[in-house]
């Protein structure tokens, strides 16, 4: 799973959520540091309340919260959405523009982005995937 800390970055940067069933995410500044939750139809679900998009929490954890608006939320995005978001920002690069490779230390991402050759490396191909689009998103 990505790190908290990439995922925060990425919201700086302006990643935008577009809400789904099963996305991870956390919430900071609410005494949650360690726990990522999960939007389902059981206990945490989309709603609108008062004209806004809101996660609602019912079940086993609606004494600790009522609701949290979507904006205050950190995405936690799988290794597919990540993949899916940088492929989407490298449209129109030369082939190829993005390849994922197996390292003896984890994995590297290499991309070609306004015609440079760049790769980022990390353990996990979450945070491999979400580097290299945190360089994109940067430096549109």
């Amino acid at each position: 799973m990505l790190s908290i800390n990439l995922a925060q970055h990425l919201k700086a940067v302006g990643l935008e959520w577009q809400l789904q069933k099963n996305d991870f995410f956390h919430i900071p500044d609410r005494g949650f540091d360690d726990t990522v939750f999960v939007v389902t139809d059981m206990t945490v679900l989309v709603e609108e309340l008062q004209g806004n998009l809101a996660i609602t929490f019912h079940g086993t954890v609606e004494w600790a919260l009522d609701h949290v608006w979507v904006t205050e939320l950190v995405w936690l995005p799988s290794e597919s959405q990540l993949r899916e978001e940088l492929e989407r920002h490298l449209v129109g690069e030369a082939e190829p523009s993005l390849v994922l490779i197996s390292t003896s230390d984890g994995y590297r991402c290499e991309i070609r982005f306004k015609g440079e050759f760049l790769a980022f490396e990390a353990f996990g191909v979450s945070d491999v995937y979400a580097m290299a689009l945190l360089y994109v998103l940067q430096n549109k």
